[in-house]
């Protein structure tokens, strides 16, 4: 069983789906939709076995604090 994306990919299972992790054990990124710092992040999150998505992730640019 594959530990992370890609080593499932390297294994060819496409439908590989990582343990659901809690939202509160990974931090969320400002980093807009599309950038270098937001694939870095995603990348990072590929890296450590985590999941792509967190719920709190920036998803446009009108997605910001006040």
């Amino acid at each position: 069983m594959p530990k992370s994306v890609l080593e499932a990919i390297k294994q060819g299972q496409w439908d590989f789906e990582p343990e659901s992790i809690e939202e509160k054990r990974f931090d969320s990124t400002r980093a807009m939709p599309g950038t270098d710092e937001k694939l870095e992040v995603l990348a990072e999150r590929v890296r450590a076995g985590l999941p792509l998505w967190h719920g709190h992730d920036r998803t446009d640019l009108d997605d910001c604090e006040a």
